[in-house]
């Protein structure tokens, strides 16, 4: 299923989300062009559980020599073409509601609590890897949670392929949202215990932005502004 639009129109400009947008685009043209540096710049600015655990930079050096600062960097690398698409694109079609309930600087703010939470999440399940963690995927999952509270009835016209069949009907948030978390859940109960240190799907970050951001949402109550308009 691949959200395409959704129902609630903004009243405010997604000024916090066009930046992050492209801040990340021009992260990945950055990464494009480092070539066959590429592995030691995202062993040097993602997010390594082992060095966070411990504070200990294990090398290549990184940010100014604090890994904590990984966990910021690491949001804005992604691990190739499709990652960054797909990820953008959740971005597009569902931050510009959660920026226009929380405000800009709320958002601005939420999205990294989130994306924290997600790295830490991770990094609970498999405190010992040495394998860096990247992508917005966290802070993304946090927007996810925030959308299911605060629209959980709002339409999503959805690209959905059954077999033959190319469909595009409009689902309720409640569920497209619910199917992508469960799709989650199940798999990341499924890599317990599977050893990841030749890398994969971070889905333990994804249940972790994702229950971050609805908690978070859930406590600081913010009172959407959105208004509906019907779908073209």
């Amino acid at each position: 299923m691949i959200p395409l639009k959704d129902e609630p129109q903004t009243r405010s400009a997604p000024m916090v989300t066009v930046a992050l947008l492209l801040l990340n685009i021009l992260a990945f043209l950055y990464e494009v062009s480092l070539g066959p540096q590429l592995e030691l710049f995202v062993r040097a600015y993602g997010a390594v559980p082992l060095e966070i655990v411990t504070g200990r930079d294990l090398g290549p050096p990184a940010p100014l020599g604090i890994p904590y600062l990984t966990l910021f960097t690491s949001m804005f690398l992604h691990g190739g073409l499709l990652h960054l698409a797909s990820n953008m694109l959740y971005l597009w079609i569902f931050g510009d509601n959660v920026e226009d309930a929380f405000g800009h600087l709320g958002y601005l703010l939420f999205y990294f609590v989130c994306g924290i939470g997600a790295h830490l999440a991770q990094i609970a399940i498999d405190p010992t890897s040495q394998v860096p963690s990247i992508g917005a995927s966290g802070a993304i999952a946090g927007i996810l949670g925030a959308y299911i509270v605060l629209f959980p009835s709002a339409q999503v016209r959805t690209l959905l392929f059954l077999g033959p069949l190319i469909l595009l009907p409009r689902i309720p948030a409640l569920v497209l949202i619910g199917v992508w978390f469960l799709t989650q859940l199940v798999s990341g109960l499924g890599q317990l215990g599977i050893a990841t240190e030749t890398g994969g799907v971070a889905f333990w970050a994804h249940i972790g932005g994702f229950v971050v951001g609805a908690l978070l949402t859930l406590l600081f109550r913010p009172r959407p502004r959105t208004t509906r308009a019907a779908f073209r």
